[in-house]
């Protein structure tokens, strides 16, 4: 299979680790660092309300754990504007958009909502031949787990 005809279905992240709009920054680092992914999308159900990335948390980040815990990630996705494909969106497309968007990943969006995400990883492995065809289906994970901040009160 040729790299033109690939299409962003055929190559797509299936296996998401999500987080929800209410979930503080302090979450979302977690879930990131745990699951070990750079991109982390924020969902309401399937529904996608954008991606947030490792520097958009890093960037963002002001304060200790208390003040991060009482934030939630909602706020971090204001004014963001990545752009979103279709499963049946080509390959060379789908790197077309995430060039000129200036973005390493794209989410893949279907009817039913969040379906996948393209990552910059994805591309290469598709490019170096070792994109296998998935017909597996995808999965969205929210909060593997809950994170409750214990913070040292002063006597």
């Amino acid at each position: 299979m040729s790299v033109e005809t690939l299409t962003a279905e055929q190559v797509m992240s299936r296996v998401l680790v999500a987080v929800r709009p209410e979930e503080s920054p302090l979450m979302a680092w977690e879930l990131m660092r745990r699951a070990e992914v750079h991109h982390l999308p924020v969902v309401d159900g399937q529904r996608l309300l954008g991606i947030l990335t490792r520097e958009d948390l890093a960037g963002s980040w002001s304060g200790g754990p208390r003040e991060q815990s009482k934030r939630q990630v909602r706020s971090l996705l204001e004014g963001e504007r990545r752009p979103r494909v279709r499963p049946d969106c080509p390959l060379p497309r789908v790197a077309a958009i995430m060039l000129d968007a200036g973005c390493d990943a794209v989410p893949v969006v279907a009817a039913e909502g969040l379906v996948g995400l393209v990552t910059a990883r994805d591309v290469l492995m598709a490019v170096a031949g070792r994109a296998a065809a998935r017909e597996v289906a995808g999965e969205v994970v929210t909060g593997m787990f809950h994170l409750e901040p214990v913070l040292r009160v002063k006597e």
